[in-house]
């Protein structure tokens, strides 16, 4: 797990070190180690967010059992028992980091989180080393133009769709809590410049559904043997309604 958030960190947000993860959150700032948990105050309103962050909650066995009976994940499984879906602390701020992410390098996606941070973000104080900064508010993006949040190095369409994310999560239009996950992935996608890719990876992460696929991902494509997106997503058929673990186990092998 830590593998595959350190790269995605925020600057000034996220940080992991070792074995532990810190971030900034609410008006504080909390660190994980092997999850004992260390909190500023509010620890009952901020601890049921890390569980989901790490998903601890949820029992492996039965995903497991139904996609170990597969040959293309059995070895991976194996390989990485324990392997979990990475959920969010913060829808908005999940879905914002998608966007950035969307046709660059996961470092790409990272600086461009961590300059957006530094320009809408709170300062923090008396925080672990490397936490400089809230997490981006999406009434502060929603509030910006396109132009101002186009200067941390996106192009003006990428900046026009964050600025778009953040409205429609404002308006109450995206990321609501009384809708299920297909429902809110086809909202998702009346969002300008937010795909299947986008809307996929958002639920997967942020809405926390087990069976989210963005079978258009170059990543997956590649670990399952350089398939299509097309044949990816047939393939993928026979992992319902695991697909969000087969997804993560097909990530991790390919930094095997």
């Amino acid at each position: 797990m830590l593998r595959y958030l350190a790269p995605r960190c925020t600057p000034g947000v996220e940080v992991v070190s070792g074995l532990s993860y810190s971030r900034t959150f609410g008006r504080g700032w909390f660190v994980v180690t092997n999850l004992e948990v260390v909190l500023t105050p509010n620890r009952d309103s901020v601890l049921a967010r890390i569980r989901r962050l790490f998903d601890v909650d949820t029992d492996l066995s039965p995903i497991h059992q139904a996609l170990s009976t597969d040959p293309l994940l059995a070895p991976l499984i194996r390989r990485r028992p324990g392997l979990r879906v990475a959920g969010a602390m913060d829808r908005f701020e999940l879905a914002l980091r998608a966007v950035l992410g969307q046709q660059v390098s996961v470092v790409a996606a990272s600086t461009f989180s961590g300059r957006l941070a530094a320009m809408l973000g709170e300062p923090v104080r008396d925080a672990p080393a490397g936490l400089t900064r809230l997490n981006v508010k999406a009434e502060h993006v929603a509030a910006s133009r396109p132009s101002k949040i186009a200067r941390i190095g996106l192009t003006r369409a990428r900046a026009e769709t964050v600025v778009a994310l953040a409205k429609a999560v404002v308006a109450g239009l995206v990321l609501r809590d009384d809708r299920d996950p297909e429902a809110q992935i086809v909202e998702l996608r009346t969002v300008k410049g937010i795909g299947d890719w986008t809307a996929s990876y958002i639920a997967m992460r942020a809405l926390h559904w087990p069976d989210a696929f963005p079978h258009g991902d170059l990543g997956l494509r590649k670990a399952a043997g350089g398939l299509t997106a097309k044949e990816l997503l047939a393939v993928a058929e026979r992992w319902r309604p695991y697909r969000a673990y087969a997804a993560m186990h097909l990530w991790a092998s390919l930094h095997a």
